[in-house]
């Protein structure tokens, strides 16, 4: 079953984007856009690590992608405004990454655009095995915690009134990011993880009346991108991840347009 290219790449992106669609909730609801940009962009410093020490990929961009969300979290809240801060660590990653990319032993020949906008149809079985390890204990994860981190995200203070730490949560949210990072490189890359993680859930946002509903919503139209974006992608001969998070940007743009019409349909009380 799995040995034509095309499936592994349908589980894979399937995988990935029902990770993405659940995480991506808490991602919008929280305003964490940028931050999940910085995390994604230190993906690139962890795939130069990973070559430099010969580990496994996976593990040195979960590594790195954690760090990033830890060091985000501790420097927050001091001197630097918090979109200046996340600017200065994304950026300083991100050229780091290609400067030690380059500067590692054979990394001049490295494909740098595979570890940038993903290499899809390229996933082998133990890729698959890994994405959707890594898929499941996320999933697994949020759905644990789910009404702590949504009572984390409506109000830190309510939080802390029914025994739950929000820093706690928080460093959850950061674990969560950096193991989807992880495993969605091979999918679509360091540069348009984010948007994998934003394009569905914003699309779903109008269209729901309840978080669970929003991402339930956000799943499908993160499954439907990833195949229609397969498929196109197969049609048109063009990059797969670029294209895929262009059918995510459409489903959003259609969900902007038929708003006016959608939303009084949906918010209809029975």
């Amino acid at each position: 079953m799995f040995d034509d290219f095309l499936i592994r790449a349908a589980f894979a992106g399937v995988g990935v984007a029902l990770v993405s669609a659940l995480l991506g909730c808490f991602v919008v609801w929280r305003r964490m856009a940028y931050f999940g940009d910085a995390t994604a962009h230190a993906a690139l410093l962890g795939v130069a690590l990973s070559l430099g020490f010969g580990i496994a990929i996976p593990v040195g961009v979960g590594v790195a992608a954690l760090a990033m969300g830890l060091a985000v979290g501790g420097l927050s809240g001091r001197r630097l405004a918090s979109d200046t801060l996340l600017g200065v660590l994304a950026h300083a990653a991100l050229a780091s990454g290609l400067l030690a990319v380059s500067l590692i032993p054979g990394g001049a020949r490295l494909d740098l655009e595979a570890y940038l906008f993903g290499d899809i149809l390229a996933v082998s079985r133990s890729d698959l095995g890994l994405i959707w390890g890594g898929a499941v204990l996320v999933i697994a994860v949020l759905i644990w915690r789910w009404q702590a981190l949504l009572v984390s995200v409506i109000s830190p203070d309510l939080a802390r009134a029914s025994g739950v730490d929000p820093r706690r949560e928080n460093l959850v949210m950061v674990f969560a990011l950096a193991l989807t990072v992880a495993v969605a490189i091979k999918v679509v890359g360091a540069l348009l993880i984010t948007a994998l993680l934003i394009l569905p859930t914003a699309a779903a946002r109008p269209l729901a009346r309840t978080p669970e509903v929003m991402a339930a919503i956000a799943a499908v139209i993160g499954v439907a991108s990833s195949l229609g974006g397969l498929r196109l992608s197969y049609q048109w001969d063009s990059p797969t991840g670029p294209t895929i998070v262009c059918t995510a940007a459409a489903f959003f743009a259609l969900t902007m347009l038929l708003r006016p019409v959608l939303r009084p349909l949906l918010h209809r009380a029975p």
